[in-house]
């Protein structure tokens, strides 16, 4: 890995449940790159990503999310 490592928060606009918060946590983490993916528990909206920049970039990371029919935004860090 390199050493790259980026952070991001992104802002989703749907208020989920904590399981689904948990499921899309999963499916960021599971994206090739991705370092680390948490909810931000005192604001539900938002999720911490650390990703490595050679590997991913944010963009990727959003249309993943919106792939799976959420609204959301990069807010950066």
């Amino acid at each position: 890995m390199s050493q790259d490592l980026v952070d991001v928060v992104v802002h989703i606009d749907e208020t989920l449940p904590r399981e689904e918060l948990k499921t899309l946590e999963d499916h960021i983490h599971g994206i090739g790159g991705v370092v680390s993916a948490c909810n931000l528990e005192d604001r539900s909206h938002l999720i911490s990503i650390t990703y490595d920049a050679a590997q991913v970039k944010s963009q990727d990371i959003l249309i993943k999310i919106q792939s799976e029919g959420l609204h959301a935004e990069l807010v950066g860090l």
